[in-house]
């Protein structure tokens, strides 16, 4: 069984991660040929497309990925990171001395006080970017339980909607707010584990695609094939990893690296 993890990256790594799909495809490597694909905040809206046969080419198109679709388009808040808020969660995520799960409901508090806009907006925007009703087989989704500071796996035998697991595996404190899910609330999946590359431990090959693997560098699993942004790409990036204007030269980013990533995956990908 091969597999797919892509992981978390906000705005920029979402447009990276959707350019670098378009591109492997003409250089023949086909992202969405994988047995199985775990995804986490960004790599979650990138992994739902790939599995349910999206259209990744009309994300070219955007600014950002939903701004054709976003009903909270033009709203103060709607999406737009708060710095000294996003700047709180890291400290916190940060603290010594205090247990993971322990810092993970402290931030799962914070996400709830700074919450930008209601929760029904950035589910309504995952539902138009991420279509599809029905829940692939093969695709795994994450995010974190706010209350309980619980890593949380979703895939199609869990009973929930795609678009809310999409939702909430992309729900970052201070950027969005968290999703309801069954009576419980949800944040980043990404919070709780990264890539979660551990999702997808005995695939071989295992592909696993970090949007940032510069800030945040996780030791993969042995024998992952692993591709992450050049510098160039990090340069385009910027600072703000929620910025809209670095959509279009993200997605640009990723169809370059496209070519040499090709050329690292093809021997051991199916084609």
């Amino acid at each position: 069984m091969n597999a797919l993890v892509l992981g978390p990256g906000g705005v920029v790594g979402t447009a990276w991660l959707a350019g670098l799909a378009v591109g492997l495809r003409r250089h023949g490597v086909d992202l969405a040929a994988a047995d199985l694909i775990v995804g986490t905040s960004a790599g979650a809206i990138v992994g739902a497309l790939l599995a349910t046969g999206g259209d990744l080419d009309r994300l070219a198109l955007s600014r950002r990925p939903d701004a054709a679709a976003d009903p909270g388009s033009g709203r103060v808040g709607a999406g737009a990171a708060d710095p000294a808020a996003m700047g709180r969660v890291f400290a916190l995520l940060g603290e010594e001395g205090v247990e993971p799960a322990e810092r993970l409901r402290r931030v799962g508090r914070l996400a709830v006080e700074a919450a930008p806009a209601p929760e029904e907006i950035h589910l309504a925007t995952m539902s138009a970017l991420v279509p599809a009703a029905d829940w692939p087989a093969h695709l795994v989704i994450s995010a974190v339980d706010i209350d309980s500071g619980q890593p949380q796996a979703w895939d199609s035998t869990s009973g929930i909607p795609l678009q809310a697991a999409v939702a909430a595996s992309t729900a970052m404190p201070a950027a969005f707010p968290p999703i309801t899910i069954a009576g419980r609330r949800y944040m980043d999946g990404a919070l709780g584990g990264g890539s979660n590359a551990h999702l997808a431990t005995g695939a071989d090959p295992l592909l696993l695609i970090e949007p940032l693997a510069h800030l945040f560098r996780q030791e993969p699993p042995a024998g992952a094939i692993t591709v992450a942004p050049d510098e160039q790409t990090i340069a385009v990036f910027g600072a703000d990893l929620h910025d809209r204007a670095a959509w279009q030269p993200s997605y640009q980013a990723g169809l370059r690296q496209a070519a040499p990533a090709a050329t690292v995956i093809a021997a051991a990908w199916p084609r």
